[in-house]
């Protein structure tokens, strides 16, 4: 292990600490996290220009299938997931969210990294700027326009390799679910969406050179096993203090925050 690992692997360790502690607090997957500095390393390491993004991508979602698992079973102790909206979505979340992978394995290096900036600048905006208090009547869609929401939810959650929280959670308290609870359902509808999507990125790449040792498919299982083992630890941690701590500042930093990783990520493609 030369000198210059050392301190990647330290690096994405941090980051996949964030990335739990995030994905318990705010209900979102870490992958809005973690996909920055993924992107950076794989560069580092000598993935091909052409597939850094495609691997940032897919790594994050199996790491978010770890860091789901974590924060779901905590959220669930605490009564805070409704597991019959899930039950509802989870076959429409499951097939947008592989078809979304394969998509995604059409796209350039570039157009993923825009695509991904795109919605991550819409993110960071409803998160420093005060929306939480719109409000829909009447519950949740019903009949065949309930499926509407996960299934755009699914699929360009995959696309951008995230948990899909940035969306759900949004989508449920706009209509009318309790912040602490929809941030519990969302960590459930991102452990489908990340499950199906790392199905379909692990399958990808066949036949793709250059890769380095440990990939499967799109997926670089070293980083994959680092970040989640860091997210693990601190995913609980994030969930426990959901329930305590009021968001709206820490949404600005995360806001903020995210906005400097999609600056830093569109300066290493323009």
């Amino acid at each position: 292990m030369t000198p210059d690992i050392l301190p990647l692997m330290a690096g994405l360790f941090g980051a996949g600490m964030l990335a739990g502690l995030i994905a318990g607090l705010l209900g979102v997957g870490g992958g809005i996290v973690t996909i920055p500095p993924l992107f950076i390393a794989l560069g580092v390491i000598g993935v091909p220009d052409a597939w850094h993004m495609h691997m940032a991508v897919a790594t994050s979602l199996v790491i978010i299938v770890a860091t789901n698992m974590s924060s779901v079973y905590a959220h669930h102790r605490k009564g805070g997931v409704d597991w019959a909206v899930v039950k509802d979505w989870w076959w429409v979340l499951a097939i947008m969210a592989f078809i979304g992978s394969k998509f995604a394995e059409t796209l350039k290096t570039r157009e993923l990294v825009f695509i991904f900036a795109g919605l991550a600048a819409l993110l960071a905006l409803k998160m420093i700027l005060p929306l939480d208090r719109f409000r829909v009547q009447g519950g949740l869609p019903t009949g065949l326009g309930r499926f509407i929401g996960p299934a755009v939810i699914g699929f360009f959650s995959a696309v951008m390799g995230i948990g899909g929280g940035s969306f759900s959670v949004p989508f449920l308290t706009i209509h009318g679910m309790p912040i602490w609870r929809a941030v519990g359902t969302s960590s459930l509808a991102g452990l489908v969406i990340s499950l199906a999507g790392g199905i379909g990125y692990l399958t990808a790449g066949s036949g793709i050179t250059g890769m380095p040792a440990g990939t499967v498919g799109f997926v670089y299982l070293p980083a994959a096993g680092l970040m989640a083992v860091a997210s693990v630890i601190t995913a609980p941690l994030g969930a426990k203090l959901a329930h305590k701590l009021p968001k709206q500042v820490l949404s600005i930093i995360f806001g903020l925050f995210l906005v400097l990783a999609t600056c830093r990520m569109l300066s290493a493609v323009l």
